[in-house]
């Protein structure tokens, strides 16, 4: 098969679709790699490496597109990657489609077939791809979040951790799957005090274990989040409901009653935010501040650790990537139930449930798609 690696465009983005050494592996299958110039320099990744890797280095994006088969990226295609798609394209690279109809109007339009890394599934009922990235966003959330609390960037000058005699900041993490456990870890790590809210009874248990009662696991009413947000230094809204647009558990009403100077860290921001008052933000311009409340809403957090955050996503997608192009695109989603629980568009059509919900658009089952 023929594997295009295109440089990412979206403002300060610097992961890359597949590292040298995936590159290799591919390669040694008896696959051809085009790896558009330049990809991976920022994350010190040069084109020799690609190269010695048995790449071929092409000028531009737009010859990747016309000459690759299976586009690997990082990020959802930027509209001038999702007019250069054709029909015979398999697209494999993050989507979060469910808050971003016009993306979505553009795949299908293209008639790609778009496989979404986010709602790729695992024999545990886990999120194989979205993992290493959630990992990265749990623990740069308290990093973010730490930061913008100091009174010099318009925080409330509190030290998450405290002094002796202090005490330490309170911090409360709305969701307990990887990201909430991941900025929980961090927040105890440097001595908050820390809350963790979830609708799970089994999953507060985990946590509960996990955490050996140095955080307050707490099941996830109205009364209890308003109580612990109102209180709270920084607040991490870990929210997700696979493929389906992040509910909003913090409505404009609440953070008027927060403390001035307090922090919000939406990662949920790639499927809409779960604060009512988010909006995505980028790298060179991270915060905004509504009702004196500092809001922290960059959509691609794990761009800002751009060389760990390419490696942790290497090491889950490139069994995919292998199996696209050994079998076939078609013939991998119809072996690999959870593969193809990742398909998000195909031949025009939704193919994702839950994608097809947020969006009101008609729903196309992907095993009856690839049959």
């Amino acid at each position: 098969m023929k594997i295009g690696i295109p440089k990412e465009i979206k403002i300060h983005e610097y992961r890359v679709g597949m590292t040298p050494s995936s590159v290799r592996e591919l390669v040694a299958l008896g696959h051809t790699v085009y790896v558009e110039t330049q990809a991976g320099v920022s994350i010190d990744f040069s084109d020799e490496d690609y190269r010695k890797a048995g790449a071929e280095i092409l000028s531009t994006a737009q010859e990747v597109f016309s000459k690759a088969e299976l586009i690997v990226k990082v990020k959802e295609p930027q509209e001038a990657e999702w007019k250069m798609l054709r029909p015979h394209h398999t697209l494999f690279t993050f989507l979060h489609l469910a808050p971003d109809p016009h993306q979505a109007q553009g795949l299908m339009e293209s008639t790609c077939t778009a496989i979404a890394y986010e709602t790729v599934t695992d024999t545990l009922g886990g999120l194989p791809l979205l993992a290493p990235m959630s990992e990265v966003a749990g623990r740069m959330s308290i990093q973010a979040g730490a930061s913008y609390l100091e009174k010099g960037k318009g925080g409330r000058g509190v030290l998450l951790g405290g002094v002796a005699g202090v005490a330490p900041a309170r911090v409360a993490v709305i969701g307990g799957g990887v990201v909430g456990a991941n900025a929980a870890k961090m927040a105890v790590g440097l001595g908050a005090k820390v809350a963790i809210f979830d609708k799970n009874p089994r999953r507060l248990n985990e946590l509960d274990w996990l955490f050996d009662g140095r955080v307050q696991t707490l099941y996830s009413t109205q009364d209890l989040l308003e109580e612990y947000i109102i209180m709270a230094d920084l607040v991490v809204g870990a929210v997700l409901v696979a493929g389906a647009a992040a509910p909003k558990l913090v409505s404009r009403d609440l953070l008027k009653k927060m403390k001035k100077g307090s922090v919000l860290v939406d990662v949920a921001i790639d499927q809409g935010g779960c604060f009512e008052s988010s909006r995505p933000t980028t790298h060179s311009d991270p915060v905004y501040i509504e009702e004196d409340i500092i809001h922290y809403c960059v959509t691609n957090m794990p761009g800002a650790v751009a060389r760990t955050s390419t490696l942790a996503l290497n090491n889950a997608t490139l069994p995919f990537i292998v199996a696209l192009a050994q079998k076939g695109t078609v013939q991998a989603l119809r072996d690999d139930i959870h593969l193809r629980n990742g398909l998000n568009v195909y031949q025009g059509q939704i193919t994702h449930s839950v994608v097809a919900q947020a969006l009101q658009l008609k729903f196309l089952d992907p095993l009856q798609a690839v049959a």
